[in-house]
């Protein structure tokens, strides 16, 4: 699946989260390197964040935990090459909370088509946020 544009998309993702949690600090890239007495070299961190280079599993856990944030919550969602197809029936069956049950419903009526039973890309994002999870939903049939 993917190959080599694959890695590089997920260590360009990496890299922004990378980013975003040094900046949230208000941290440049020189300050990373003297708050951890050298440990993480300005440069060596600013490859990081371009996805130029990639960062070993222990050496990302102890960045994160610099930053003071949770590895998993750094963790990009891994790139698809392919079209998925989220099955609202199974969703909604899956999930009883009223938000979703709403959401779907209005995706429903914006595409005019309340028996549409699929859902766009553009969705996955706000369903996933609704649901908690950062995770497609996947149905009984293998379909997400």
């Amino acid at each position: 699946m993917g190959g080599p544009a694959l890695v590089d998309k997920f260590n360009a993702s990496l890299g922004q989260k990378l980013r975003a949690a040094r900046r949230q600090r208000a941290w440049s890239l020189g300050q990373v390197e003297s708050n951890t007495s050298g440990e993480f070299k300005a440069s060596v961190v600013g490859a990081y964040e371009r996805g130029e280079r990639a960062i070993s599993v222990q050496r990302f856990v102890r960045l994160a935990e610099i930053y003071g944030i949770a590895a998993s919550d750094l963790l990009p969602l891994i790139p698809s090459d392919g079209d998925f197809v989220i099955d609202l029936d199974a969703l909604g069956a899956a999930k009883s909370d009223d938000l979703v049950e709403r959401y779907i419903a209005a995706i429903q009526l914006l595409r005019k088509d309340p028996s549409h039973s699929e859902i766009r890309r553009g969705d996955q994002a706000m369903l996933g946020a609704l649901v908690q999870t950062a995770e497609p939903v996947a149905t009984s049939d293998g379909t997400l």
